[in-house]
């Protein structure tokens, strides 16, 4: 049995961009429709979506048989988290809210075994090891993984080279809606003066020799990252997906409705 291969991290390295679409429904079902669905990766989300242990184990388990590679975000970065999620098999995280190239060591520490890092080897009970069925896995499980570290505030921006620079870091993710936020301009992640901070982050990134990535479900907004050089872009998310189509049909027919009272002059 062999150690599952990360195209995704591969993709990254080689500067191939890479579309993926946010996983909030927190449901396996949901999630392997979505991976049937073309996008590049999928994010299962921990940190503001219902999502646990165990829904994420489904969804990692649902979308195995799909190209579309599942990244995990837990609801934070913290060691103990994060050795979880690797044990059952997720191999590229996206953690949120780092801010100091400290933190962002910490976090690469936390999926290394030592004495590279502090991860806990638990590899005889872990999927990740497919139950120690995998040769060698606790020496080559690190080259399979890839850690995302996400900046989502002025802080973490003015500390952005740093960050970047950290060891095991395969990229850094922004997250414009706590950005615009800590900006002072809650609810404005498309604002002028967000986009410019994130398009220099970008550049910032790249610069380091490591992959950038964005949310940004407006495509005029996506388009403007991709030129600045962002390598994984999520352009969607299920949640948004779902309730702009849901609302659409209905005001279609209710629409419809109005116009044959008004043309019957009533009922």
């Amino acid at each position: 049995m062999s150690l599952p291969q990360n195209a995704f991290k591969r993709a990254l390295h080689e500067g191939t961009p890479q579309f993926g679409l946010w996983a909030a429904l927190a449901d396996a079902y949901v999630t392997e429709l979505l991976a049937t669905a073309g996008f590049d990766w999928l994010l299962i989300d921990n940190e503001h979506a219902p999502n646990d242990l165990r829904s994420t184990l489904a969804q990692l388990q649902a979308v195995a048989a799909y190209t579309s590679h599942p990244v995990v975000r837990p609801v934070r970065s913290d060691s103990a988290l994060i050795k979880q999620l690797l044990d059952i098999g997720a191999q590229t995280l996206l953690l949120p809210m780092i801010d100091t190239a400290d933190q962002a060591a910490d976090a690469v520490a936390a999926t290394r075994y030592p004495p590279q890092g502090i991860r806990g080897v638990g590899s005889a009970l872990a999927r990740a090891s497919r139950w120690n069925r995998i040769p060698d896995y606790l020496n080559r499980a690190a080259d399979e993984l890839c850690v995302l570290v996400q900046v989502e505030t002025v802080e973490g921006m003015n500390n952005l080279p740093a960050i970047a620079a950290i060891d095991g870091v395969d990229g850094v993710f922004f997250g414009p809606a706590d950005l615009s936020a800590s900006m002072g301009l809650l609810g404005k992640p498309g604002d002028a003066s967000v986009r410019e901070a994130i398009r220099g982050g970008i550049e910032s990134v790249r610069r380091a020799g490591k992959a950038a990535g964005v949310l940004a479900p407006d495509r005029a907004i996506a388009e403007e990252y991709l030129a600045a050089g962002a390598t994984f872009v999520a352009v969607g998310t299920d949640t948004g997906l779902l309730s702009r189509a849901a609302a659409d049909l209905a005001a279609s027919y209710k629409n419809a409705a109005g116009s044959h009272v008004t043309e019957r002059g009533g009922y």
